[in-house]
């Protein structure tokens, strides 16, 4: 494998404040990841984004892996995404206007379509119609308005690399039961899980050096992790890397994983003791993250959001609200509806009163 990290990879510089954490400026020359830490404490809201190939089927994120659909037939979905309606200026004013602090965007989900212009795949939104770039887009827009951008990233579990985790190794979940097997995947002596560490490494490296501040990166796929040898993975030389490059980035995985983890990110109904800063993960949709068709009309209300942020606080917990994007990348107008009306309340309120 090569190295995680190289000197001259260095982003972060202690004297340029992010904007997010410019209310922090003197503590974060002394310590950003401490600043950024408390920062996060007080955040209390944020707006979660699953926005994906996925989102043309309107059949749940893990419609791949639900309806086994073969890898060369579910990659032609890339000739169909326009996100013609995906909007980064519109989505930081709707998170500024529901009292959000941050947003975390997908941008590569276990289906491996990637959201922004890597050179390490040509399974990506500048490869598609679309032809954008949309994780530049909505860093610029987030630096612009001193909103904070995690950057979500599926990590252990990747249905199109031909190196990723396989299901004998790594248990059933890790890619779709496909019957014959998938023949774009690597088997036996020829998988080499090494190639695929290096992949991941070498993309979560250029998210750190293509956008500059990023506030947290969001590791998904913990469950594969726990059914093998996790340090296969090489997971703290990668939170290394990360911390490196940028000082006051924080580092997730979901539950935690190592416990090196700067917070946990559990979802819905947690019950776990409260270790580290902690984000509860729930959705606009009944139940889903993907956007899905079946569930219009369905979306949760104001007063349902209120009670998820008051239950958050008695963690305490921030709230990371996820809307799932229609097809063409417009946030559904029954979550804007919802949003506009959490945080009108949260402004003729205030917080204190909201979750008393």
């Amino acid at each position: 494998m090569g190295t995680l990290f190289l000197p001259g990879c260095i982003n972060g510089d202690r004297e340029s404040i992010p904007p997010y954490l410019k209310d922090f400026s003197r503590i974060y020359r002394e310590d950003p990841r401490k600043t950024a830490l408390k920062w996060f404490r007080e955040a209390r809201f944020g707006l979660f984004l699953h926005y994906g190939l996925y989102s043309l089927l309107g059949r749940h994120e893990w419609v791949q892996y639900n309806e086994k659909i073969p890898v060369a037939e579910y990659a032609r979905l890339k000739d169909q995404f326009t996100a013609k309606k995906f909007d980064a200026d519109f989505i930081t004013d709707l998170a500024l206007e529901a009292g959000m602090k941050y947003i975390n965007i997908t941008t590569r989900h276990h289906d491996g379509f990637c959201l922004w212009d890597t050179a390490y795949s040509d399974f990506k939104s500048t490869s598609s119609p679309a032809k954008r770039d949309l994780v530049a887009e909505l860093s610029e827009q987030c630096n612009k308005k001193g909103l904070a951008l995690f950057l979500y990233y599926s990590h252990g579990r990747d249905w199109k690399h031909p190196h990723a985790a396989n299901n004998d190794e790594w248990g059933g979940s890790a890619r779709p039961k496909y019957d014959p097997p998938e023949p774009s995947y690597k088997y036996g002596v020829e998988h080499d899980l090494n190639i695929y560490v290096e992949f991941m490494n070498n993309q979560i490296r250029e998210l750190l050096n293509n956008f500059n501040p990023i506030a947290g990166i969001w590791l998904d796929g913990r469950t594969v992790l726990t059914s093998g040898n996790n340090s296969a993975f090489q997971c703290q030389k990668l939170y290394d890397m990360i911390h490196y490059m940028q000082p006051q980035v924080l580092v997730s995985y979901k539950n935690g994983l190592l416990g090196t983890e700067d917070f946990m990110a559990p979802e819905r109904n947690w019950k776990g003791n409260v270790e580290k800063p902690l984000e509860i993960c729930d959705t606009l949709q009944p139940d889903g993250w993907g956007y899905i068709r079946a569930d219009e009309g369905k979306h949760k209300t104001s007063d349902q959001v209120v009670s998820m942020l008051k239950k958050a606080a008695q963690y305490p917990a921030n709230l990371l609200l996820n809307s799932g994007p229609l097809p063409d990348g417009e946030i559904h107008p029954e979550d804007v509806k919802t949003l506009k009306e959490v945080g009108h309340r949260i402004k003729n309120n205030g917080w204190a009163e909201l979750l008393a």
